[in-house]
């Protein structure tokens, strides 16, 4: 149907949290196509499709055309296009057509807290947390339906339930799923209103100046790569706005390891902001953090940083700590979670790399 088409769409584009994207091949599909009557009058696109989808609002339609999704006649236009008689216009999406039905699977989870109302999971690193392009099975929401497979008020597939927030798939750390919809009500107020809690800590390249500082920049899609996200001034017009408030913890001369506090929660804001200042984080493929970027040119430390790499083949970030008050009672809860092995690892082989550095 193209009505949930249009839902992932608007999932995809509107970054009001971190949100797990899968990996494009390179093709479009078409998912929705509708030729334009002979008598129909010149109108916006983004006005039309609003008119011929009553479940889709005009600024995700906008979206849509923003990132490409929306062709005519074979070719991409923005929201501002007119149509015109015996116009074909089609949704274009980066992955097939697929049943959006989330079935329950049996994988195991780490459920750090749950009552009535909501459960709190620490994700490991790897695990895609919603079904989307290239993983449409084997997800945290899989895993959440399996769990709760025998509570009858609880259907996976229902959107007033379920994920209130998201991390990337191999950002590790601690989540919260709503069971009720008055809880994911409540809590996704408490993230609206930035009353939450979030911290990270992070491995990234380079030494700081300052101990700590604030990142602010719009972020949205990168023009050059959709799987990507770029900054942009914060007044301008493109993209949403996101602070990222930040605290070195300790520094081990070629990298550092800093806490990240969210004011906002955008699709890969600390990856993108951490870029943005010149610190992109440790084994972060996407956003260069794979690159050498600090420190020596000998073949050793070469050699060295390899090894980092194989160590924790990720970017090394992790969801710490989460804190919002409770729906039902009103009590404030406060979660912490271990870094797991891969990180504290990394961590451990460049603080014994700094000491040995500073003993020369």
């Amino acid at each position: 149907m193209m009505t949930d088409d249009w839902l992932d769409i608007s999932e995809e584009l509107e970054p009001g949290t971190e949100i797990e994207g899968g990996e494009a091949d390179g093709l479009l599909y078409e998912h929705f196509r509708i030729e334009v009557d002979k008598g129909q009058e010149a109108v916006r696109i983004d006005k039309f499709l609003a008119e011929h989808q009553p479940h889709s609002s005009r600024n995700r339609i906008q979206k849509a055309a923003d990132a490409g999704f929306i062709h005519v006649n074979g070719t991409p236009v923005k929201s501002n296009y007119k149509i015109r008689p015996g116009d074909v216009v089609t949704l274009m999406l980066d992955r097939p057509h697929y049943d959006t039905t989330i079935e329950p699977e049996d994988i195991p989870l780490d459920v750090v807290y749950e009552d009535n109302d909501l459960m709190v999971i620490n994700k490991p690193a790897g695990f895609v947390v919603h079904p989307g392009c290239g993983n449409f099975s084997g997800t945290l929401v899989n895993a959440v339906a399996w769990h709760l497979k025998d509570l009858e008020s609880y259907d996976p597939n229902d959107p007033e339930v379920g994920l209130v927030h998201r991390i990337d798939k191999d950002t590790s750390g601690l989540l919260v799923i709503a069971k009720t919809p008055d809880a994911k009500t409540a809590l996704g107020k408490q993230f609206f209103n930035k009353t939450t809690h979030r911290s990270y800590n992070a491995l990234v390249w380079g030494n700081f100046v300052e101990n700590e500082g604030r990142i602010e920049g719009n972020i949205g899609r990168d023009p050059k790569d959709r799987l990507r996200m770029e900054v942009f001034p914060s007044d301008s017009e493109i993209g949403k706005s996101a602070v990222t408030h930040y605290r070195v913890m300790e520094r081990y001369g070629y990298v550092t390891l800093v806490e990240c506090i969210l004011e906002t929660g955008r699709t890969h804001q600390i990856r993108a902001h951490m870029k943005h200042i010149g610190h992109p984080l440790f084994g972060d493929e996407r956003y260069g953090g794979t690159e050498i970027r600090r420190g020596e040119r000998t073949a050793s430390y070469k050699t060295y940083i390899q090894n980092c790499f194989k160590l924790c083949p990720r970017q090394a970030l992790h969801a710490r700590t989460l804190g919002f008050v409770h729906p039902t009672t009103g009590k404030q809860m406060d979660f912490t979670s271990d870094l797991p092995q891969d990180m504290a690892a990394l961590i451990d082989k460049w603080r014994n790399y700094a000491k040995i550095k500073n003993q020369d």
